[in-house]
């Protein structure tokens, strides 16, 4: 993005040049139409940016190395631990997002487990999650809550622990 700003910064510059040495007032325009195309797209970007949220380093550097979850049943007794663990309630920085395996995503689906969810917040959670502290939550099954774009929290696992509870059940 920041090429392209670039560019078209570059191109703006080249178009005055002309605007200025002739008396022809299209190449000025057309030099604040390009820097108006430049700022339009460093918008754009930041929007984007803004939108995908910042990326927490623990989980960049695991999807860089190529770690996933072999078998999330086995995380489960480590998630619910977790989700004891009391994490700071004043926290700003929203958790991570839980790598979730795609044949989980299909029992996910299906779930009418409920997860807490927090308003302006993307994540879900487990009514034990250590993230959520004191804070204000509301209850929604957890087919909703993906539906309305929620993910899940990488602290409590909500995922993988209601996946290996189903499992479990037998159902």
């Amino acid at each position: 993005m920041l090429y392209i700003v670039l560019l078209l910064v570059l191109a703006a510059l080249g178009l005055l040049v002309p605007a200025l040495t002739t008396a022809q007032t299209h190449w000025a325009w057309l030099s604040v139409g390009a820097s108006a195309a430049a700022a339009l797209v460093l918008v754009w970007d930041w929007w984007l940016r803004r939108r995908s949220g910042p990326v927490p380093a623990a989980a960049s550097t695991a999807a860089e190395r190529g770690d996933h979850q072999a078998n999330p049943a086995d995380q489960a007794e480590p998630a619910a631990e977790a989700a004891d663990t009391p994490v700071s309630p004043d926290q700003d920085s929203e958790p991570g997002e839980e790598d979730t395996d795609a044949a989980d995503l299909l029992v996910v689906a299906d779930l009418t487990d409920e997860v807490r969810v927090l308003d302006e917040h993307p994540r879900y959670h487990l009514a034990a999650c250590g993230w959520l502290g004191s804070r204000a939550t509301l209850g929604l099954p957890i087919a909703e809550a993906r539906q309305l774009g929620f993910t899940p929290c990488a602290v409590c696992t909500p995922d993988a622990v209601l996946v290996a509870k189903k499992r479990a059940s037998g159902d």
